[in-house]
């Protein structure tokens, strides 16, 4: 096998659960191919960089094999490497989360009825 299509790579690799989900991914520009946005049915080679962006972070990879089946995830893990660069901005995005999860203010319990009217006003509902 020379190549693969994207979106099947992406999924295979286990970055997205399903292959429309991959494929989604790419048509709204959070796949980048050697810089440029991906579409689903470009073909991925053994030595491309992909730049991923989904929930758990920006991961810049480089391809180092293929595979159009999903299989277990330390089989997933063998097809790609993350460059250090990647590592460690996603961890220090990581470290910035949880030091905003310890300064986040919750409320002690239920919201009244004109603090339930405020939060609807600021999503959007009224």
């Amino acid at each position: 096998m020379t190549s693969v299509r994207m979106d099947k790579f992406l999924w295979a690799a286990r970055f997205f659960k399903t292959r429309p989900l991959a494929a989604r991914a790419c048509e709204l520009g959070r796949i980048s191919f050697n810089g440029q946005p991906a579409k689903p049915a470009r073909d991925v080679k053994v030595g491309d960089t992909l730049t991923v962006r989904n929930d758990s972070g920006d991961f810049v990879i480089e391809v180092l094999d293929l595979s159009d089946t999903r299989g277990p995830a330390s089989t997933a893990q063998t097809l790609y490497r993350e460059t250090e660069a990647s590592k460690v901005a996603r961890e220090q995005v990581l470290a910035a989360r949880r030091l905003a999860a310890e300064f986040e203010v919750l409320p002690a319990g239920r919201p009244d009825k004109r603090n339930r009217r405020n939060l609807n006003r600021l999503r959007g509902r009224g």
